[in-house]
C-alpha cells in the first residue's frame, strides 16, 4: 500500500514528530508499505529523530511560515501567495506520488488537500482536542475551523486519541475511529531503581504545558523535601520566565534543553508530573511510566485520565488544584515502597501503547478506507 503523510515539518523534537516518525517507520519495516512524508515548511532543518530511509521525504519549500514576518494586508497578501504555491506543488506531487490513503497530521491546510485529492481516502489525525479546534477565539483560528468543518464531508476518517475525545468529534461527523498514539517505550534495558531523589516535568514551555504552574507547586513541595530537585525538559516561548523564576527562588530546579536520551533522564528519576490544560493524548506519561516512573497529572481533557490509572500507577487531581498536586507529590516523595509499587503498574500499563498493539489499528483503518466496497 501507498501511503502519504501530510504535515508542515519535521523540525522540531516534538511529540507529534516523533509519533509520525515512529508509525511512518512501522510501516516501511513491518509491513512493507511504502510510504512518503510531504512536507511544506521544512526547509533546510533536519529531521530530530531517527527516520528510516526507506521513507520517502519531500518538502514543498512553500515556507508559509514566513507570512508571519509581514502585518496587515502585506501579511494578508504574502499568505495568499503561499496558500496558492502550496495548492500548486500539493497537486503536482499527489498526481506524481498516487497515494492508496492520505494522512493529514492536523487541519491547518486539510481543506486544501481534500480538494485536491479527487478520489483517494483521506484521514485527519486529531493530535488536538475537537473543542479546542472549534471553540478558539483567534482570528486564524476560527478561519482554519471553518474551512475545515466544511471540507469534512470528503474525509474519509478522523481519528481521536481518546474516547473523549472521540465523542465530541462525534457531534460534527460520524467517520470517527479511536486509535491511541503509538508511544516509543523504553528501550534502555533498565528502569528508574526509584533511588534517585529527581522529578521529573517533560514539554513545550507555552501556555497549554503550563510549566510555570509546576515551579509554583514545587513551591509548595520543597520546603519538605529540601533534598529532592525538579528537573525541566523542553523549549519554547515561556523558556525566558522560567529561567528568571528558577533563578530568583533557588529551590533545586534544573532547566534542559530536548535531548534523544530522554529515556535515560526519567530512568534517572522518581516519578513524572504533568501539569498541562489540555492534553489530546499526553505522549509522555507512558513514555515514562514504560521506564517505571508514576505519573502525577492534572485531569484536564482528555489524556490523563485515560492513561493514568488514578491510585494504581499514578494519581489524577482535580484541575488547578496545587494543594492536591503538591499532597500527591510529597506522598510519593515520602514513599519510596509506594513509588516502586506504582512504578511497576506504570511499566505494565504502558505496554497498552507499544507497535505490535497499536499499528494493526491503522492497517485495519487503512484496509477499511483502501477497499473497493469503502
Amino acid at each position: 500500500m501507498r501511503i502519504l503523510y501530510i504535515y508542515r515539518s519535521l523540525a522540531y523534537w516534538g511529540g507529534i514528530e516523533r509519533i509520525l516518525v515512529d508509525k511512518m517507520n512501522a510501516l516501511v519495516t513491518s509491513y512493507g508499505d511504502e510510504v512518503c512524508m510531504l512536507t511544506y515548511d521544512q526547509g533546510d532543518h533536519t529531521v530530530p529523530y531517527q527516520l528510516n530511509e526507506a521513507v520517502h521525504l519531500i518538502d514543498l519549500g512553500v515556507q508559509s511560515h514566513h507570512q508571519y514576518r509581514y502585518r496587515g494586508l502585506q501579511k494578508l497578501w504574502v499568505a495568499c501567495q503561499k496558500l496558492r504555491l502550496l495548492a500548486k506543488r500539493m497537486a503536482e506531487q499527489l498526481q506524481q506520488i498516487r497515494p492508496d490513503i492520505i494522512v493529514c497530521a492536523g487541519i491547518d491546510h486539510a481543506a486544501v488537500i481534500a480538494r485536491l485529492k479527487g478520489d483517494v481516502p483521506m484521514v485527519i489525525e486529531s493530535h488536538n482536542i475537537c473543542q479546542y479546534i472549534f471553540e478558539n477565539k483567534g482570528l486564524r483560528h476560527r478561519l482554519v475551523a471553518f474551512m475545515f468543518s466544511r471540507a469534512l464531508l470528503k474525509i474519509q476518517a478522523v481519528v481521536a486519541l481518546t474516547e473523549g475525545d472521540a465523542c465530541e468529534w462525534r457531534k460534527r461527523t460520524d467517520r470517527v475511529w479511536v486509535i491511541p498514539n503509538l508511544v516509543h517505550l523504553n528501550h534502555t534495558g533498565r528502569s528508574s531503581d526509584q533511588t534517585q531523589r529527581r522529578v521529573i516535568f517533560v514539554g513545550r514551555f507555552d501556555a497549554q504545558k503550563r510549566v510555570l504552574d509546576a515551579i509554583r507547586i514545587w513551591q509548595m513541595v520543597y520546603p519538605q523535601f529540601p533534598d529532592w530537585q525538579l528537573d525541566i525538559y523542553g523549549e519554547g516561548e515561556e523558556e525566558q520566565q522560567l529561567v528568571e523564576a528558577t533563578r530568583s527562588l533557588q529551590m533545586n530546579i534544573h532547566i534542559h534543553r530536548p535531548t534523544l536520551h530522554i529515556f535515560d533522564c526519567y530512568c534517572d528519576s522518581a516519578f513524572l508530573v504533568l501539569t498541562s490544560r489540555f492534553e489530546p493524548f499526553g505522549l509522555v506519561m507512558p513514555e515514562a511510566m514504560s521506564c517505571g516512573l508514576p505519573v502525577v497529572a492534572y485531569d484536564v481533557p482528555y489524556g490523563p485520565a485515560s492513561i493514568i490509572t488514578d491510585g494504581k500507577d499514578g494519581f489524577v487531581v482535580p484541575d488547578n488544584d496545587a494543594k492536591a498536586f503538591a499532597d500527591r507529590m510529597c506522598l510519593l516523595m515520602g514513599d519510596a515502597s509506594l513509588r516502586k509499587e506504582m512504578g511497576q503498574a506504570a511499566m505494565l500499563s504502558a505496554q497498552r501503547y507499544k507497535e505490535t498493539n497499536i499499528m494493526p489499528l491503522w492497517k485495519q483503518l487503512f484496509g477499511e478506507l483502501a477497499s473497493p466496497a469503502k
